[in-house]
């Protein structure tokens, strides 16, 4: 499906297709959410083994149970200030869509929240922020008790040459 049709689809569902429940979790002060159907565990911190020649916001990989999982700092992704990691930083690993299949990687991040159900009506769209800011990985705006929760669209967080390279450190 293109870019162009995924949109027209999008804006045809009107805000219900961002309807459902999100896990919340802080970065620099700000609530973000990402889909609770995309997360598959919430681990604490655990040894990251660094892998040479990787983008800064690529922390490197960890052993989850058997498995190799890349993992990326979403501060340093989002090009934020980087803060050493407390008590509450923690990792979510999550599913998204790889180049052939999906693929789990790990997101750091400060503290995580809650989870909470946000109706389709509760979220308006990206502002425009003009042509030159990719706000692609946004999947709106949820307003909630006086604040604004930013929703991810955890696969368009990384370019698809991003995902790519964690799948070939894996």
């Amino acid at each position: 499906m293109s870019e162009l049709d995924e949109k027209m689809e999008k804006s045809i569902k009107g805000t219900a297709y961002r309807e459902g429940k999100y896990l919340t979790f802080t970065l620099a002060d700000e609530e973000y959410g990402i889909g609770i159907l995309k997360i598959k565990e919430i681990i604490g911190m655990m040894p990251i083994t660094t892998v040479p020649q990787t983008p800064e916001f690529v922390k490197g990989v960890i052993n989850l149970r058997g498995k190799v999982i890349p993992v990326i700092d979403l501060r340093l992704r989002f090009g934020m200030v980087s803060m050493n990691y407390t008590d509450r930083t923690c990792i979510i690993v999550v599913e998204i869509q790889g180049t052939v299949d999906t693929v789990q990687i790990g997101i750091v991040v400060d503290s995580v929240s809650e989870v909470l159900n946000i109706k389709g009506e509760e979220v308006e769209d990206t502002p425009t922020f003009g042509a030159r800011l990719n706000t692609d990985y946004i999947l709106g705006m949820a307003k909630m008790e006086g604040g604004v929760k930013i929703l991810l669209d955890i696969d368009r967080v990384l370019k698809a040459e991003e995902v790519e390279m964690l799948e070939k450190a894996a």
